[in-house]
């Protein structure tokens, strides 16, 4: 529960220490002395809102400090510090922290119970299931950033498929060419063998002849000067080495034309060979010119649109898994949804009895409350879930159930607001609530039964309530009372822990106004001992 509240330098507080109680406080005093002030202040504190896993939140943020948690918040011109015991902390952390320690009931919460999304929240909270609309949340995105990606790659598909069309025709028609690089430049080579076969004709006879067949010939003069150094040699030996020289020449020289002999004979005119050729050729040269590249780099030009193609149909593999990816997530969604939607209905059945059974107490005999959950269509879901959540009220007998939103009574629309605040209150495990004249509109023996409830609620964990209703006040447990004095020039607001004369003085004051008469105080005295009679602390 929250046991010390200190606030300095607020608005017209200067300075204030207030050590709290449990059950519950009543907070009054004149309009203006700076009551909601106090709410201001636990609200900057706390991020505006303990269950069993405080301790666990706390390790795990590395802020715990033994049996107590010290929460400190500092606002300066242009910036803000917190601190949770201690310790620097974030804004996130401070509202997480907040969210479970204290829950705020404003004077104007009964106008947020107007929005859809208010009064689905409010189910929600009641039935507890924050987990599993979280989850239901969490799987929502996770199908919507699949479904936004699918819907991106699928957007530019067509252009995707004219491309891959594209590929495949080009790769086709560079594969089917069946030629590497090396290949190419034979064909090349080929080529231009069979446009010269005439000049290599007439080169290589010419050859043979000089070197052999004509006279004189190579071979013919080679002969003649074996012989005239063979008759050298038998003059002089030393000669002997030149005579194997021009020996071996000799013997090359056969072996050069008999190659040459050989090679021309290889080169017959062969019409359907030249044409062949010269049609593969044409084929390298056009494709070469159509893909912009010279034509031995063909194949690598083969190879890079074949990679492309490649990657595209990997998209479109990509596109499958996606799809499919897409699909599940979404069915996942549904099956959370869905069991949410079951949890929903069963704590809407629960809810509309509490709150109709509250109705009865507060001067709405024979009204009813209902909370109607209605199925969406799956294509219009959301992170909410498959749920229209709607709060439906009959103020009086005979009157047929229509959405809160249309309660033509503000004073019925705040005391449904009230039995709906206490009920789901009772249901959670936030220790600390605060009301902040939430009283407001309603009076007289109704006031007493709010007054009542909160008393009730009290006794199970700490209620602070801000009032200006005595019938309210009387039914506390403690009492402070709040008031604005001057000092200096300045104003500055005191808050006082009341004793029991003090406490009877104080809802007095509120029943008479200025002029409290001994039968005020008589009537002030009575309705605190009531109250402490009925339901003592």
């Amino acid at each position: 529960m929250l046991s010390q509240l200190f606030v300095r330098d607020l608005v017209i507080v200067d300075r204030l220490e207030l050590e709290l109680s449990g059950a519950m406080t009543a907070l009054t005093g004149e309009t203006g002395a700076g009551k909601s002030i106090l709410i201001d202040a636990l609200g900057l504190v706390l991020g505006d809102k303990a269950d069993p896993d405080l301790i666990a939140w706390l390790a795990e943020q590395a802020l715990d400090d033994g049996d107590e948690c010290l929460v400190r918040r500092v606002l300066q011109r242009g910036r803000s510090r917190a601190y949770i015991n201690a310790r620097p902390a974030t804004g996130l952390q401070l509202q997480a922290l907040g969210e479970r320690l204290v829950d705020i009931h404003g004077q104007h919460a009964h106008q947020s119970l107007l929005r859809p999304a208010a009064q689905r929240d409010l189910l929600d909270s009641y039935a507890g299931h924050g987990e599993l609309a979280a989850e239901v949340a969490a799987r929502f995105r996770d199908f919507r950033a699949l479904d936004e990606r699918l819907r991106r790659l699928t957007a530019a598909s067509a252009e995707r498929a004219a491309r891959l069309d594209l590929l495949r025709y080009q790769v086709d028609e560079l594969r089917v060419l069946g030629l590497d690089t090396a290949a190419i430049a034979e064909l090349e080579r080929e080529h231009r063998r069979l446009t010269n076969l005439g000049e290599l004709q007439a080169t290589t006879g010419g050859l043979i002849m000089r070197l052999y067949d004509g006279d004189p010939s190579l071979h013919g003069e080679l002969s003649r000067c074996l012989a005239e150094l063979d008759a050298l040699l038998a003059f002089d030996e030393r000669l002997g080495a030149t005579r194997e020289l021009l020996d071996g020449a000799g013997i090359q020289i056969d072996e050069a034309v008999s190659a040459l002999r050989q090679y021309l004979d290889g080169l017959d005119v062969d019409p359907a060979q030249m044409a062949l050729v010269e049609a593969r050729l044409t084929q390298v040269h056009d494709l070469a010119r159509k893909y912009r590249v010279p034509a031995g780099e063909l194949p690598a030009k083969l190879a890079g649109l074949a990679e492309e193609l490649a990657e595209l149909e990997r998209d479109d593999r990509t596109l499958d898994q996606l799809t499919r990816d897409c699909a599940a997530a979404r069915e996942a969604f549904l099956a959370s949804a869905r069991t949410l939607s079951g949890q929903r209905r069963a704590a809407a059945e629960r809810l509309s009895a509490t709150v109709t059974e509250a109705m009865q107490g507060l001067a709405m005999v024979g009204g009813c409350f209902a909370v109607e959950v209605t199925p969406v269509d799956p294509d219009g879901a959301g992170a909410f879930g498959l749920d229209r959540v709607e709060l439906l009220v009959s103020a009086n007998p005979g009157q047929p159930l229509a959405p809160l939103a249309k309660v033509a009574s503000g004073g019925e629309l705040s005391r449904i607001s009230l039995g709906i605040q206490v009920a789901t209150a009772q249901t959670g495990s936030i220790p600390t609530l605060v009301f902040d004249e939430v009283d407001v509109g309603i009076g007289g023996g109704v006031a007493e039964i709010v007054g009542r409830l909160l008393r009730t609620l009290g006794e199970a964990r700490q209620v602070l309530c801000v009032t200006h209703l005595p019938q309210v006040a009387a039914q506390a447990h403690h009492h402070l009372r709040v008031r604005k004095l001057s000092r200096d020039g300045a104003t500055y607001t005191v808050i006082t822990a009341l004793a029991e004369e003090e406490r009877v003085g104080e809802i007095a004051r509120m029943l008479g106004g200025r002029e409290i008469t001994a039968k005020t105080l008589d009537h002030a005295r009575e309705m605190v001992a009531r109250a402490q009679a009925r339901a003592p602390a």
